[in-house]
């Protein structure tokens, strides 16, 4: 109950300073990240607002809201006010819009380069804290008709089998493919395993007149591209 009557609420603020209120009259483009998640959480703690609550949160993840979404709900709990629910509240909104973003992409997803590919990746794989390795399966338009999960965990050669990719081309029209996995660590460095993958695959679908464009290796800041690099 002491608690609850020490809490800043957004119900507490002047008018002006009322996120809510804010978006309402406003537009939601006006408001600052941490005003949103302030929306989010409703409350901050004993010592600060919701607002100032929220820009503590994001000071420490260096503003960054990629990074933020990477924070589980264990990581969240640890800043005093922040209980299950709006732990799990952030961890819900943060979501929704990794969601979004992958389906705007997938609504224009012709791969002209790399870049690209990434976007279309990303999405999927870029903050993950485990590995898995995908297939972006493409048609003569370059425009991606699958995208498909092929293995999780560490990547080895044995995971891959040549004989299911090349079946799923072929049943899909497809005429190219992009590999892609995400290292969590952060490292884009290729390793050997990277590379017999790439060469097993190539040269398989080479057979079948299957072209393998590129090799992309991604991770939350960023990717290395086989293609790019001249290591197809």
């Amino acid at each position: 109950m002491h608690k609850k009557q020490n809490s800043l609420t957004i119900k507490d603020w002047s008018e002006d300073d009322k996120p809510r209120e804010k978006l309402v009259n406003k537009g939601r483009t006006v408001l600052s990240d941490a005003e949103l998640i302030a929306i989010l959480i409703g409350s901050g703690n004993k010592k600060e607002s919701a607002v100032g609550l929220s820009q503590r949160i994001l000071a420490m993840v260096n503003h960054n809201l990629n990074e933020l979404g990477r924070l589980s709900v264990h990581q969240l709990k640890q800043f005093d006010g922040i209980g299950d629910a709006k732990a799990v509240t952030i961890a819900a909104a943060l979501e929704i819009g990794r969601r979004r973003r992958g389906d705007d992409i997938a609504n224009n997803s012709k791969v002209n380069s790399s870049k690209d590919a990434f976007e279309i990746l990303f999405p999927l794989i870029g903050e993950l804290e485990h590995e898995e390795f995908w297939i972006l399966y493409l048609n003569n338009n370059n425009k991606v008709v699958h995208k498909a999960l092929l293995s999780k965990g560490g990547i080895t050669g044995t995971l891959v089998d040549v004989r299911l990719v090349l079946k799923k081309a072929l049943e899909l029209g497809a005429v190219a493919l992009i590999l892609a996995h995400n290292h969590p660590s952060g490292s884009l460095r290729s390793s050997a395993a990277d590379k017999h993958i790439t060469k097993k695959l190539k040269n398989a679908s080479e057979a079948l007149d299957i072209q393998v464009l590129d090799h992309l290796i991604l991770t939350q800041h960023g990717y290395l591209s086989f293609a790019d690099k001249g290591m197809l």
